[in-house]
């Protein structure tokens, strides 16, 4: 279980923003982005690579970009059986990972001299960049495991690393983790199916995207009955 259950301040945050009321999405910003900065330092010390405080800021706000796509739908499918950090967390870090991998895939490209910088490849990005398994399926999971095999279903899924990172640091082959984790997937569709489920910093300049316009409030019914005529100051002939 969560350390940090999901707490009546957040819940109430969090319902202000999708129901896009005034001020609540920067209200959101100021709390969440130093942990945004947080995980995407961490997350590039994981991966070795060096990011200037530009780049901090294109990540951070491509994240919050995504959690104010779609209106709110990354923060919409929080079923709240974690906090809401563990839960940003999480998500910022996939997002993080699949844009260093796509940053590196630029270097190498102009270091060959490709105009054409290639594409993440679903298939070989890690889960993180993937995004498919849920926060809370993922945990429920790893309750269910144990040694190596729990250590390497969270480095893949919650950490978002490589079969080479995870192998390096496991000691476990290559080849093997691929197996390790096709049993961890089956064991996670099954839990779906059992369960029944779908499986203080300031922002920087662009670093904080507007939320979804305000629902309009819709206009009154009518009931169908036709609007008074206008009634004249000359109500009867002229004497």
């Amino acid at each position: 279980m969560d350390a940090k259950p999901f707490t009546s301040v957040d819940r109430d945050l969090l319902k202000r923003c999708l129901n896009r009321e005034a001020g609540s999405w920067n209200d959101f910003v100021d709390r969440f982005l130093s942990l945004i900065y947080h995980v995407i330092g961490y997350t590039a010390h994981l991966r070795s690579v060096r990011l200037s405080p530009e780049e901090k800021e294109d990540i951070a706000a491509e994240i919050l970009l995504k959690l104010v796509a779609d209106n709110f739908k990354v923060l919409r499918e929080f079923r709240g059986h974690a906090s809401l950090a563990t839960y940003l967390t999480v998500i910022a870090r996939r997002i993080c990972v699949r844009e260093l991998v796509r940053r590196q895939r630029a270097l190498d490209a102009i270091r060959r001299g490709e105009v054409r910088v290639p594409e993440v490849d679903p298939d070989e990005a890690p889960a993180a960049v993937k995004g498919i398994e849920r926060l809370e399926e993922v945990e429920k999971l790893l309750r269910k495991l144990g040694g190596r095999e729990r250590e390497i279903v969270r480095l893949y899924y919650l950490e978002g690393r490589t079969y080479e990172e995870i192998s390096t640091e496991t000691d476990v082959p290559v080849n093997t983790i691929g197996a390790v984790l096709s049993r961890a997937r089956k064991k996670l569709r099954e839990m779906t199916k059992v369960s029944g489920e779908v499986p203080v910093v300031r922002p920087p300049k662009g670093a904080r995207p507007k939320a979804p316009p305000p629902t309009p409030s819709p206009k009154p019914p009518d009931n169908g009955n036709p609007a008074p005529a206008n009634k004249s100051k000359d109500t009867g002939p002229a004497a």
